[in-house]
């Protein structure tokens, strides 16, 4: 099945043609600021992917709180103008073509199963960490939306710290700004990372924060779904020591609990840049059938 693949972002939107079983021709335009401009780009540009390849759909990943029922992209992201209206039977009547759309996080995580990290499993919680948390559940190899759509939206938990959710207190970017806003020194999440390797100790108190609230979490999380595996996402996978320090966080907290309880095991994204665009093509196939 060859299709047109689109991942749609804040200040950019990512075209491919899915073809041949890979990704083609993929590129980013600037994304536009209102719906008249959004709509006349997506047209231009599946046009130039139908002339040069017959498809059979287009696939696309989006912000917001996606209800497959309605195709209405419910919730609120950086781009108002796509939400709350059914904008899937729009852009098929558009492109003339099948149209299916899935939030984004979702996406990656579909990614994921398909080819990635979790591609010999059946059941999944996909955590994406940066400004926040958020993620996916899949169960059966299917994304579990929830009845309220609000499945994977783990940074809504609270945790036992002082009263942050768990993205105010797992997400690199907020404990950054966290020490710096207590040491007087700018750092990003990297950095401070980085100071607690050396030993600063603030940077260790903040990194250490982090790494219990994420531990917490995961935790929780495995022994209330039970996945067969939980993968993590966002720029803090890049993080060599992550799984390490995870693990062992996870190991006290188990000890701490005294029972027999479940070690979760835990995995790094495999696909970045382009896993959305990969995932929603993914989702297109479970929705319309893979030929």
């Amino acid at each position: 099945m060859n299709l047109a693949a689109i991942d749609i972002g804040g200040s950019s939107i990512k075209f491919a043609t899915w073809e041949d079983g890979r990704l083609q021709k993929v590129h980013a335009l600037p994304t536009p600021d209102n719906l008249a401009d959004f709509y006349q780009l997506l047209d231009g540009e599946v046009a130039k992917i139908k002339a040069e390849s017959q498809v059979s759909g287009v696939a696309i990943s989006s912000p917001g709180a996606v209800n497959k029922r309605s195709g209405v992209i419910e919730g609120a992201s950086a781009l108002p103008y796509i939400h709350n209206f059914p904008i899937v039977p729009k852009l098929e009547e558009l492109f003339g073509l099948p149209v299916s759309i899935e939030n984004d996080a979702n996406c990656a995580a579909l990614a994921e199963l398909a080819a990635g990290a979790g591609k010999n499993n059946s059941s999944l919680a996909f955590l994406v960490i940066g400004t926040g948390v958020g993620g996916a559940i899949i169960f059966n190899r299917q994304i579990w939306h929830g009845a309220h759509l609000y499945g994977g939206e783990f940074g809504y938990q609270t945790t036992a710290q002082a009263g942050m959710t768990l993205s105010q207190a797992a997400s690199p970017v907020q404990m950054a700004e966290r020490y710096s806003r207590e040491s007087g020194h700018e750092a990003s999440g990297k950095e401070v990372y980085d100071l607690a390797k050396e030993g600063d100790q603030l940077a260790l108190k903040e990194r250490n924060r982090s790494i219990k609230a994420l531990a917490e979490a995961i935790y929780n999380l495995q022994h209330g779904f039970d996945p067969e595996k939980i993968i993590i996402g966002g720029a803090i996978s890049n993080n060599p020591d992550l799984l390490t320090l995870l693990n062992e966080e996870i190991s006290r907290i188990r000890q701490e609990v005294g029972i027999a309880t479940v070690k979760p095991e835990l995995a790094v994204c495999e696909y970045r840049g382009e896993a959305n665009l990969r995932g929603c093509v993914y989702d297109f196939e479970q929705e319309h059938g893979e030929k």
